[in-house]
Formats: structure tokens, C-alpha cells, sequence
């Protein structure tokens, strides 16, 4: 029956995010809210100037609406989906303040970094007072040396660098056509895997919900992308994906399974470092997937290798989980 429910919930995802997107692309084009290329990017990505952005907003909407008929037609829904909820919601909304200020203000650089750090801050705060009327575990456990410590009150500290971290992250990784939407569902689909192992379907069902839905963005969005899910849908997709592995007790498992977001983030973070102690710069451009297109790769090859990565991660982590 669960493995019929699994099934029922990725197709409904996917379906979802198919039927959204040719009602909304070209709503989103008759009202201009097209994408702008900053003039330090990429050449080549000049001519994806105009593409509609914000299509985050069918991502969202299919997650939600997705998550709540399955939950609520098969499980009981707890604190954990209002809180899965809460987060992607939240993040997301974040995001979409800071597309529309692109978009539709013209304000390139949409959110100051500090605008959007205090709202992800705050969001990271209401989880985690939440969490504690919930009476949620605040252990956290390192992978395969199996050491446990409770953070108390610390926690919270905690929750706030991985919210923060792993919703820009993947907010970093939403560079090239399909990118995020390909290894945000193996990234997933890695942690529906081993919620379901442990019984926790109510996370199952949310991370296979983000599957289906990203799935079927990902018809459109794949190269040529005839729409962005924009900061919208990585920053929810980012703030998502962390809450998951918080609810499921692998907040460290997820440094593993989103090794993808990591060493992109970890890219901008030596390059800029790299140029303001030497001048120099390891990287021709930053985030990494910047400097194999501009090593000669075409964008295509480049995604399809960062998907390849992505799944040698996802199946380490599992491997860790499951059989360390």
C-alpha cells in the first residue's frame, strides 16, 4: 500500500508542475518578468536575457498541494509536514521577494545580503521554537563514528547555519539550465530512500512530493530552459532540503548527500578568498560549474556531469546510513 502511495505522490508532483507550466510561462512573459543576465556571467548566457523566472512559484504550489492530499488522505499529518511546510514556504516567499525586486523593480541584485540573511534567520528561529513546543530531539550525530551530543539551547544556533547555508547553497548551484532541478530530485530521492527506512513516511512523502514536482519543472526547464525557477525555487528547494535532514536526525549525512551544493559553495568560498589575500583567482569564474563552461564545456555536458556527481553522492549517502 505505502510503496502504491510513493508512487501516487511523485506522479501527482509531476503531473502538477506539467499542467502549471503552460498556464503560467506564458504569464509570466505577458507581464515581463523576465530574467536578467549580469554582465559579469557567462557570455553565452546573454541570450538567455528575457527567459520567464520566478517559476518557482509552480514548484511551490505542486509541493504543497501534493503534500497535503497525500498526507492527508493517508497519514495522519503532524508537526514534522506543517514544519516541512513552514520552512519551504517561508524560504520561498523569501525568494520571491527577492525576484520580484529583480524583475519587476529592476533592482538587479534584488535583497541586500543582510535583508535576506535576517529572513532567513527569523524563519530558522520560528522552526526552532516550534520544534521545541513539539518536544523534537535537539541531538545532533556525526555519520559512521556514531558520536551523539545534545545541543540544548545551542540548537537553535545550529538550525540557523544550516538553514541559512544549505538554502544559498543551492540558491548558488541555480546557474545553468537544469541544474538545481536535477540534482535537488536525486538529492531528495536520496533522503525519501532512507525516510522510508527508518518509517518515516511523512518525510517520505514530502521529499518525494519535491521529486515529482521539480521533475516536472525540469520538462521545462531542462536546456534549452524555456523558464527559471529563480530564487523562488532554489532558496525554497535549499531551505527544504535541510529541514529534512533536521526532522530525520542526518543533518550531517546531508554534507554527503547535497556534496553537490557543498563543493559549489565551497568554490565561491576559495576563490574569493584566493583573490583577496593573493589577487589571484583559482577558478576562472565561480560557483565551479561557471569554470567548466568556461573551460570549453558545453552547458549540457556540464549539468549532466554535476547530475552524475550528484547521484555517486546520493548513493554514498545511503550506503553510510544504511550499511556503516
Amino acid at each position: 500500500m505505502l510503496e502504491q502511495v510513493i508512487l501516487f505522490t511523485i506522479a501527482l508532483g509531476f503531473l502538477i508542475s506539467v499542467i502549471l507550466s503552460p498556464i503560467f510561462i506564458p504569464f509570466l512573459r505577458r507581464l515581463k518578468f523576465g530574467q536578467s543576465i549580469r554582465d559579469e556571467g557567462p557570455k553565452s548566457h546573454q541570450k538567455k536575457s528575457g527567459t520567464p523566472t520566478m517559476g518557482g512559484v509552480m514548484i511551490l504550489l505542486s509541493i504543497i498541494v501534493t503534500t497535503l492530499i497525500m498526507t492527508n488522505q493517508y497519514l495522519e499529518p503532524t508537526v514534522e509536514t506543517y514544519l516541512l511546510l513552514l520552512v519551504t514556504v517561508g524560504f520561498g516567499l523569501l525568494g520571491f521577494l527577492d525576484d520580484f525586486i529583480k524583475v519587476v523593480l529592476k533592482r538587479n541584485l534584488g535583497l541586500t545580503s543582510k535583508q535576506k540573511f535576517l529572513g532567513q534567520v527569523i524563519i530558522a528561529i520560528i522552526f526552532y521554537f516550534i520544534s521545541r513546543q513539539a518536544e523534537l530531539s535537539t541531538v545532533v550525530t556525526i555519520p559512521m563514528v556514531n558520536y551523539s551530543i545534545d545541543l540544548g539551547w545551542f540548537y537553535v544556533i545550529f538550525l540557523i547555519i544550516w538553514l541559512v547555508g544549505f538554502s544559498n547553497a543551492v540558491n548558488l548551484t541555480d546557474g545553468l539550465d537544469g541544474l538545481v532541478s536535477g540534482t535537488s530530485a536525486i538529492a531528495f530521492g536520496a533522503f525519501a530512500v532512507l525516510a522510508w527506512n527508518a518509517s518515516q513516511f511523512e518525510v517520505a512523502i514530502f521529499s518525494v512530493a519535491v521529486v515529482g514536482s521539480v521533475l516536472g519543472f525540469l520538462v521545462f526547464n531542462s536546456h534549452p530552459a524555456k523558464v527559471f525557477m529563480g530564487d523562488t525555487g532554489s532558496l525554497a528547494l535549499g531551505g527544504a532540503i535541510a529541514t529534512v535532514a533536521i526532522l530525520m536526525k542526518l543533518e550531517f549525512l546531508l554534507i554527503i548527500i547535497g556534496g553537490v551544493f557543498v563543493i559549489e559553495t565551497l568554490s565561491v568560498i576559495i576563490q574569493v578568498a584566493s583573490f583577496k589575500t593573493t589577487g589571484k583567482r583559482v577558478f576562472k569564474m565561480s560557483p565551479l560549474h561557471h569554470h567548466y563552461e568556461l573551460s570549453g564545456w558545453s552547458e549540457w555536458r556540464v549539468v549532466v556531469t554535476f547530475w552524475a556527481v550528484g547521484l555517486l553522492f546520493a548513493m554514498l549517502g545511503i550506503y553510510v546510513e544504511v550499511w556503516i
